[in-house]
């Protein structure tokens, strides 16, 4: 069978280990054995995705990385004033198709932050990483503004969150379905899901 390659478009130093699991995680509950290649990410602030141009010469690269094949994630924070990722998901995307429609391509919009769906399954990080065994996850984790430092004011003292390192730790750990309820991460998990079931499929023709 033909591997499964994705390159994904993310935001921070965190997101360029954090995604990649967060990837393969989604990819075992498919199939245990569905390990797909995850391409070293591409780094672009969304301030700047959203630029003329600035998206498309995104998606071009990640394009050439996957040599014509395989899929394209983009995952950046919705965090800019305004925003709103069913709105700008689909604007952002529909750019991501008109420059490279040949492949699979996704859009997602972390509404506030990409942390915002650790404070969703808040729960299923107790007593890790100097949070407390009692930890309780906020009522609408995405209306938070501040999931890091929320993250933090939660940790012993001493402790702070450091999004290099806790944000790719969090991401293999933290529950996946407990998080769905972050609408965002809900589509995220879709999305993944989806784009890995379609290429799998197609790679395997």
């Amino acid at each position: 069978m033909t591997e499964v390659r994705i390159a994904a478009i993310v935001e921070g130093h965190g997101e360029c280990e954090a995604v990649p699991i967060l990837i393969r995680r989604i990819a075992q509950t498919i199939d245990p054995g569905f390990v797909p290649k995850v391409l070293p990410p591409l780094r672009v602030p969304a301030t700047r995705l959203l630029k003329e141009g600035e998206a498309e010469r995104s998606v071009e690269l990640a394009a050439r990385k996957l040599k014509g094949r395989g899929g394209i994630l983009i995952i950046v924070d919705c965090d800019w004033e305004n925003c709103c990722p069913a709105e700008q998901g689909p604007v952002l995307l529909k750019r991501a198709i008109v420059t490279r429609g040949d492949l699979s391509i996704a859009v997602i919009l972390a509404k506030r932050e990409f942390e915002a769906w650790f404070l969703a399954a808040a729960e299923s990080l107790r007593g890790k990483f100097g949070l407390p065994g009692d930890l309780e996850s906020p009522a609408y984790p995405e209306n938070i503004r501040g999931a890091k430092e929320w993250m933090t004011d939660k940790m012993r003292p001493g402790r702070a969150y450091a999004e290099t390192t806790d944000q790719p730790a969090f991401a293999a750990i933290f529950d996946m379905n407990s998080a769905r309820r972050a609408d965002s991460f809900n589509k995220c998990y879709r999305d993944i899901k989806n784009m890995l079931e379609q290429l799998r499929q197609s790679e395997s023709i």
